[in-house]
C-alpha cells in the first residue's frame, strides 16, 4: 500500500500532539467550549479568517487563495459521547463519563493539518471554508450552523465530510453517489389498555401482551413491507409498564429506533407502523398513540462531489485502495443537513484492523489511530488542490 505523508514529518507529530490533547479533554454536544477556542487559535495561528460561535460552539475558517470565485467546504465534528473510557494509555480522558469513542479528536486534528498545510503551501485558486461542527452526535450541530448562517455568510460551493471506520484498512478509502448513511428515526408507542388483577386476566385488557404483539408485529415491516432489496432497520429498544407483581399492566411505552437509506423507505416504515399499531389496539378495544420523529435524515451524496472524493482518495493511495461503489452504512450521521443544503459527499476512512483502531464506535476502549492523522489531511489536501485547481478560473 502507498505510504501517505505530508511534506514534513514535524507536522504529524504536532497533529498527534493535537489529537492526544483533544481526546484528553473531551466536551459533550454544545459544550465544546475548550475544543472550540483551541481551534479558533489554531487556525488563527495559521494566518486564517475565523469566525467563532457560529451554531453556538461551531468554529469556521477562511482560506482564500488567488482571484478563484469557487469555494469548497470541509467539515469536521468535535463533540464526545456520554461514555466512561476504558483504555489506559496517557491521552485518555480526564473527564469523567466524557469521551471521544467516535473518533471526532481525529477528524478535527485532521482538518487542522490540512489548514496548516494549505495556509503555508497550498497550490489552489479559490476559497477553502472549514468547517468545526458542534454537537453532531444528537443530530443538532450542522442545522445550527446552517441556520446561523454558514452557507449564506460563507458562500459554500460543494461540501465534504469525513468519518472513520474502525475495521478497515488503514489508507483505504470508501464513498459512493447516492445514499451512504441512513435517516434515524425515533419513536414511541403509549399503550392504554385496562389493567387489573393478575388471577383475573379476563375482567380486563393486558398491556404487555397487546404490547408483545405490536413488538413482534414490526418486525414484518422490514422483513413483509419492504422491497427486499431497500434497506430499513425497526428496533424496541424499551418496553415499560405500570405493571407489578400481582397487577396486570394497564399501560405500556414502547421506545425504539428505525433507519432507512431513502426518505421513501422512512415514510413507508412509519406508515406501515401507524397500521400495525391501530389495527393490533383496534382488536383489543385499547387505544394508542404513536410519535415518529426523524432526528438524522439519510445522508445522500450528489453525484459529481462523489466522483471528486473518489478521484481525490485515488490520486493520493491509488484506485487499488479505494472503493467508490462502497455499501451503504445503516449509521446515521449529522452531515444529512449539509448534503441536504448544498451539493456534497461524505466519505469514509480506513481507521485500521488492530486493537483499540479496530473496536466499534462508541465503544469505551476505541482509539482514534495517530497512523490516520497523515492520510486524512492529505486528503483534504488532495481534494482542494484538485477541486481549486490553479489553471481554472
Amino acid at each position: 500500500m502507498t505510504t501517505l505523508s505530508l511534506p514534513t514529518q514535524p507536522l504529524h507529530d504536532e497533529m498527534t500532539a493535537w489529537r492526544h490533547d483533544f481526546h484528553a479533554h473531551p466536551e459533550l454536544g454544545f459544550e465544546e467550549s475548550r475544543t472550540a477556542k483551541r481551534v479558533a487559535e489554531l487556525l488563527t495561528g495559521f494566518g486564517l479568517e475565523v469566525h467563532t460561535g457560529v451554531g453556538r460552539t461551531g468554529v469556521v475558517g477562511i482560506l482564500q487563495k488567488g482571484n478563484g470565485t469557487r469555494s469548497i467546504g470541509l467539515r469536521a465534528d468535535m463533540d464526545a459521547l456520554p461514555i466512561t473510557e476504558l483504555n489506559t494509555f496517557g491521552h485518555r480522558s480526564s473527564n469523567t463519563g466524557v469521551m471521544h469513542a467516535c473518533g471526532h479528536d481525529g477528524h478535527t486534528t485532521m482538518l487542522l493539518g490540512a489548514a496548516k498545510h494549505l495556509a503555508a503551501n497550498g497550490a489552489f485558486n479559490g476559497r477553502v471554508v472549514f468547517i468545526f461542527q458542534p454537537n453532531e452526535e444528537h443530530g443538532l450541530g450542522a442545522a445550527a450552523m446552517i441556520e446561523e448562517g454558514l452557507f449564506a455568510d460563507y458562500g459554500v460551493d460543494e461540501v465534504y465530510g469525513m468519518h472513520n471506520i474502525p475495521g478497515m484498512a488503514l489508507g483505504t478509502f470508501a464513498t459512493r453517489a447516492g445514499p451512504i448513511t441512513a435517516s434515524e428515526s425515533l419513536f414511541e408507542i403509549e399503550i392504554t389498555a385496562h389493567g387489573g388483577h393478575a388471577a383475573l386476566p379476563h375482567m380486563g385488557v393486558d398491556a404487555i401482551v397487546v404490547g408483545s404483539q405490536i413488538v413482534n408485529a414490526l418486525q414484518t415491516i422490514v422483513s413483509r413491507k419492504l422491497n427486499p432489496s431497500l434497506n430499513g432497520v425497526v428496533s424496541i429498544t424499551e418496553f415499560v409498564t405500570d405493571g407489578q407483581r400481582n397487577v396486570l399492566p394497564g399501560s405500556a411505552v414502547l421506545r425504539g429506533d428505525a433507519r432507512a437509506l431513502t426518505p421513501e423507505i422512512n415514510q413507508t416504515i412509519e406508515a406501515r407502523m401507524r397500521q400495525i399499531v391501530d389495527g393490533i389496539c383496534q382488536a383489543h378495544g385499547v387505544s394508542a398513540t404513536l410519535s415518529y420523529d426523524t432526528i438524522f435524515p439519510a445522508t445522500i451524496n450528489a453525484a459529481s462531489p462523489a466522483m471528486a472524493a473518489a478521484d481525490a482518495a485515488a490520486a493520493l493511495v491509488g484506485a487499488a485502495h479505494v472503493d467508490g461503489e462502497c455499501e451503504a452504512k445503516l449509521f446515521s450521521e449529522d452531515f444529512a443537513h449539509m448534503a441536504k443544503a448544498r451539493p456534497g459527499c461524505f466519505v469514509l476512512m480506513g481507521n485500521g484492523t488492530e486493537g483499540s483502531n479496530a473496536r466499534p464506535l462508541h465503544s469505551a476502549d476505541y482509539d482514534f489511530s495517530d497512523e490516520a492523522l497523515t492520510a486524512g489531511s492529505s486528503f483534504w489536501t488532495q481534494l482542494v488542490e484538485q477541486q481549486l485547481a490553479t489553471d481554472q478560473a
